[in-house]
């Protein structure tokens, strides 16, 4: 060993437990496989709308009075195209909107009797895919796959 260049602890380049992408990449597929068949069964349904619509849809329904700001700092997307998602789904009446009473700058929003509605068949359609998906599993082995799944994401934040 050099006395110039001391040893380094070089984990990059280590043999690496070729199993621990095998569980990620599986739980890509898991995920990749749930969100194909949600997204399709909402091309499919009268509403017609694309993913992003449905969140939109979602975030108003946890959130009645919400704002255009409040919709954009959740998602991360940007001010132009959350306008657009708005725009859209309120001129296919399945959002509202009403001036806020403190800043009339704002508007706040809420779902339609229409939206409330789509906001149900995605849920209903939501809990027969989970079903689905968690089939065949006892209440036992559903707790333990996610606290090991809880367990995961506690370590990647």
């Amino acid at each position: 060993m050099s006395p110039i260049i001391p040893k380094s602890d070089d984990k990059v380049n280590q043999k690496r437990d070729a199993h621990l992408d095998d569980v990620l990449d599986l739980i890509h597929t898991i995920m990749h496989q749930f969100r194909s068949r949600q997204f399709q069964a909402l091309r499919d349904d009268s509403y017609d709308l694309t993913p992003m619509e449905s969140r939109v849809l979602g975030f108003f329904e946890r959130h009645p009075g919400g704002t255009q700001s409040d919709l954009a700092r959740h998602s991360g997307r940007d001010k132009a195209q959350v306008t657009r998602l708005i725009a859209g789904l309120r001129e296919r009446d399945l959002l509202r909107g009403e001036a806020d009473a403190a800043d009339r700058r704002n508007t706040r929003l809420s779902l339609t009797e229409a939206g409330q509605a789509a906001q149900r068949h995605i849920k209903r359609h939501a809990e027969q895919l989970n079903v689905q998906a968690l089939q065949g599993l006892s209440a036992e082995q559903r707790q333990v796959l996610q606290d090991l799944l809880l367990q995961v994401k506690n370590n990647l934040d």
